[in-house]
């Protein structure tokens, strides 16, 4: 697990709510055990879609995902962080996680970050005029 103390980076929107982890990890990927390998197989049906977030140049690279309400709901399959944390994100923002998500992405240092509707409006409002904004996350210091 790798240990980070500060997140500087650009972010890439994912503007739904109740997304669950068999969205962002198919279940048809969930056979291997390895730990790496599952970040081709991220949010796998919705990247069929060209305007889908993850495809868009502008975002890539980015390691914030900020999404909507109540994200990394389902079942409990700790593929999704794994998912997630092997396209590259060090950290998500919403303004709730399922408990089990929360709890498995802690676990291999993947870094939920809880905060309030209008915060995460105002990350959503501020990527969509300037996608090469940063955002600096002290993980020390919980800022």
């Amino acid at each position: 697990m790798k240990k980070l103390n500060t997140i500087n980076s650009t972010m890439l929107p994912l503007n739904m709510s109740n997304v669950d982890t068999d969205q962002i990890m198919p279940k048809q990927f969930l056979k291997r055990v390895e730990r790496s390998g599952y970040g081709e197989f991220l949010f796998y049906d919705w990247k069929k879609e060209p305007e889908f977030p993850l495809n868009n140049e502008e975002y890539q690279g980015s390691k914030v995902l900020v999404a909507g309400d109540n994200f990394g709901t389902g079942s409990s399959r700790e593929h999704a962080p794994w998912g997630l944390q092997d396209w590259g994100f060090d950290a998500i923002i919403s303004t709730k996680f399922a408990d089990i998500f929360r709890l498995n992405s802690i676990n291999i240092g993947l870094v939920p970050i809880e905060t309030s509707k209008e915060i995460v409006d105002r990350l959503f409002t501020k990527i969509e005029a300037d996608p090469s904004t940063n955002i600096e996350i002290s993980i020390e210091n919980k800022t």
